[in-house]
């Protein structure tokens, strides 16, 4: 049950919701919820190629790196859409229309 197509299936599983949330949502915050959906899919992926690849680590580095990054970007998108909030009283992305400052 611990093979590489099992992690493969959670990770497509990952990418899948986050892609529906990033498509469907309208609020900003389960927007920036399903982008991290999608930087973990590809953390977990590079993980389970680096477990089931003999010797190497390139994989979970960069796993590291997805999630400094991850934290990077939810930062400055919380920020951004605090802005938003204080600018328009609205989370909704579709109301951001006007960029100005």
């Amino acid at each position: 049950m611990n093979s590489l197509t099992t992690y493969l299936i959670v990770s497509v599983i990952l990418l899948c919701l986050g892609l529906l949330a990033v498509m469907t949502r309208k609020n900003a915050v389960s927007i920036l919820m399903g982008v991290e959906l999608i930087l973990n899919s590809a953390g977990l992926n590079f993980v389970a190629f680096s477990r089931f690849s003999t010797g190497n680590l390139n994989g979970q580095a960069t796993a590291l790196f997805v999630i400094i990054v991850a934290a990077a970007e939810a930062a400055v998108a919380l920020a951004i859409f605090l802005n938003l909030f204080r600018l328009k009283a609205t989370t909704e992305v579709d109301k951001a229309d006007l960029l100005q400052g």
